[in-house]
């Protein structure tokens, strides 16, 4: 056995181990049997070629026999069909192996033969006399079907009257086009023919062929010989004896079939591992599938809810001391909700940045509130899922489609809790505010607190003037100090707001990056690995295919 058909060979095995979860027995039931004709073919004797002759009723199939064995070696006579059971002629090669090949063959012990001559250059040679095809008898029938699987080629015997027979080139000869580099097809009875009406028939056999889609073996070209002989007068036998004996020299007929079992075996599967067109996801369906998860962990919302909790922080800090105690107040009254509640509560009625109207955690009061936006998040999960699944699978034949939506469906059934997780996660790690404050903060409110001192000084000032307690122009020396912290304080919170408004909208936006990315990551995880995972095994056993196919 050659090294490219023992590839071809061994990529199938690996095609068909691959395959196995994926595709039921009956499709990868042909291609095992090629396998297992394979291996019982290959542990047999490679110094002999097993040929066999098939033919019609009547067609002379069995004198051809007995002229290429040089004595009547299979029964001929007028009874049909005359040839109940295969006969075998065996022409002695180098090495001992026929009885292997025979045995396999199923030819019994005294139908087998020896040529009259020994015929040397016809050595190695195994021709088996076949019942013939379209025999009355169903179990001659079942035999010749059964033994064109086992053989290395096959001579096919017609006559002038029914090579044109409808149920040999329907039944066998179209079907078994791929075979033509170990067919021979020999136009008998030419003898009965007149004048030039051998070449007019040889011709129209020729046309039939070729519509049949078996290839000629023409101007050097691999296919199928065409032979006019007959086997009665002898006319034509010498010429397909030298062309048999120049075929069984080559020891190819056994791969050459071989290799024709494996193309047809390819051609069956074809429709199961050849895509119709580029397959896998794209970076634009991963991306979708990262932002439909986003809006469904409320990424936006949440990044708006952190903006705005990043500049309340900073307004507390930067603040006056009478707007902190205002804001005291304002945040102990009961019912009011927490900071990232309020967030949810965007969510709810779609605002937050970009227009998101996703789920964000709840924090405080407001805590069921999230909670039923993530619920109602679930159909959006679900969406993402069966979209970047039909995403992946487009292209696919049936059952690897079939398998990669599976894939997705399967890790879709945890995913919803595990971005509940994620969520809750960042509602946790964001409670408190910033975990670092900026150092102006401090700067700002030790201002605030020096001009409030200001103030208090400048009011009391003005008091004592007003109550008559210093001189008549002590409210002159109050009102400057009263006037810078009175003014100072708001212009200061008013400037600190200004300066906050770039930090806290990157803060958010870095909130909502982080959220993405945990549930991009969930994502991942959960579905966009197993469909990888899925592909990935279809691009491998796409691999093997084209090296099984030959392509």
């Amino acid at each position: 056995m050659g090294n490219r058909l023992r590839g071809r060979l061994d990529a199938l095995r690996e095609l068909i181990a691959l395959s196995r979860s994926r595709l039921d027995g009956r499709t990868l039931e042909a291609a095992g049997r090629v396998l297992e004709v394979a291996d019982e073919r290959n542990r047999l004797s490679g110094e002999h070629t097993v040929v066999a002759i098939a033919g019609a009723t009547g067609s002379g199939k069995s004198s051809l026999f007995n002229a290429l064995a040089g004595a009547n070696r299979s029964q001929v006579g007028p009874r049909r069909p005359t040839t109940a059971e295969p006969v075998a002629c065996v022409w002695p090669g180098g090495r001992p192996g026929a009885e292997g090949l025979l045995h396999r063959l199923g030819v019994p012990a005294h139908r087998r033969h020896l040529p009259a001559d020994g015929g040397s250059e016809l050595r190695g040679l195994i021709l088996i006399d076949l019942p013939d095809h379209d025999s009355s008898a169903t179990e001659h029938r079942a035999q010749v079907d059964r033994m064109l699987e086992l053989v290395d080629a096959v001579i096919w015997v017609v006559d002038p009257e029914k090579y044109a027979d409808a149920v040999l080139h329907e039944r066998y000869l179209r079907p078994l086009a791929g075979y033509a580099e170990v067919m021979f097809v020999v136009l008998n009875q030419v003898d009965r023919l007149p004048g030039d009406a051998a070449d007019q028939v040889v011709d129209d056999l020729r046309r039939l062929l070729d519509e049949d889609g078996l290839a000629l073996g023409e101007h050097g070209e691999p296919g199928a010989a065409v032979h006019a002989l007959s086997a009665a007068t002898g006319r034509g036998v010498a010429e397909l004896r030298e062309a048999l004996g120049q075929f069984v020299a080559e020891r190819g007929a056994a791969d050459r079939r071989l290799a024709a079992d494996v193309d047809a075996a390819a051609e069956r599967l074809r429709s199961v591992y050849v895509a119709r067109s580029r397959v896998g996801l794209t970076e634009r369906a991963r991306e979708e599938f990262d932002d439909r998860l986003a809006e469904a962990v409320g990424a936006a919302a949440t990044g708006c809810a952190v903006e705005r909790d990043w500049l309340r922080h900073a307004e507390r800090a930067c603040g006056s001391p009478w707007a902190r105690m205002r804001m005291r107040g304002w945040r102990g009254r009961p019912g009011r909700r927490g900071r990232l509640g309020r967030a949810a509560g965007a969510a709810e009625t779609g605002t937050g940045r970009g227009g998101g109207a996703g789920t964000t955690p709840g924090g405080g009061g407001a805590g069921d509130s999230a909670t039923d936006c993530r619920a109602a998040a679930r159909p959006v999960v679900e969406q993402a899922v069966r979209s970047v699944a039909g995403e992946a699978a487009r292209g696919l034949p049936a059952p690897w489609a079939q398998a990669v939506r599976e894939a997705a469906e399967r890790g879709a059934h945890g995913l919803p809790e595990a971005l509940d997780t994620v969520a809750a996660d960042a509602e946790e790690s964001l409670r408190g505010g910033p975990v670092v404050k900026p150092r102006w903060w401090t700067v700002a409110a030790a201002l605030q607190g020096l001009l409030s001192v200001l103030q208090v000084v400048g009011v009391l000032w003005l008091l004592g003037a007003i109550t008559g307690v210093g001189g008549a122009t002590a409210w002159v020396t109050g009102l400057l100090p009263a006037i810078v912290g009175s003014l100072g304080g708001p212009a200061l919170s008013w400037m600190c707001r200004v300066v906050a408004r770039g930090p806290a909208r990157r803060y958010g936006q870095d909130a909502e990056r982080r959220l993405r990315s945990a549930a991009a990551g969930c994502g991942r995880a959960q579905v966009l690995e197993p469909v990888a995972a899925e592909l990935l095994r279809y691009r491998e056993v796409r691999e093997q295919y084209a090296v099984a196919s030959g392509a």
